[in-house]
C-alpha cells in the first residue's frame, strides 16, 4: 500500500507524524481486532492522507500574480482599472 507520508516531502511534520501514527495504529488493530475495526482504522489513515493532499493541492493552485500583488499592491502589474 502506497502512503502519502512517503510520497510527498512537502507535508508538515505534524501531518507526517499523524499519518504514520495512524498507520501503526491500523496495523495493530488489524492484527488484534475484527475486520470492521481494521477497516475503520484504515479509513482514518485514508482520511488523513486525503486531507493532507487537499491542503497541498490548495496551496499549489494559488496564482503567483495574486501572491505578488498581495505583497506589492502598489506595483504596476497589480493596478486595477475601472471603466
Amino acid at each position: 500500500m502506497r502512503t502519502l507520508s512517503m510520497a510527498s516531502p512537502e507535508l508538515t511534520k505534524e501531518q507526517k507524524s499523524a499519518i504514520e501514527t495512524a498507520i501503526e495504529s491500523a496495523k495493530e488493530t488489524c492484527e488484534s481486532g475484527s475486520a470492521g475495526a481494521c477497516a475503520t482504522a484504515w479509513d482514518e489513515v485514508e482520511e488523513l492522507s486525503a486531507s493532507a493532499a487537499d491542503k497541498k493541492q490548495a496551496k499549489s493552485t494559488s496564482d503567483p500574480l495574486d501572491q505578488y500583488c498581495d505583497d506589492n499592491p502598489e506595483a504596476d502589474e497589480c493596478r486595477v482599472y475601472e471603466d
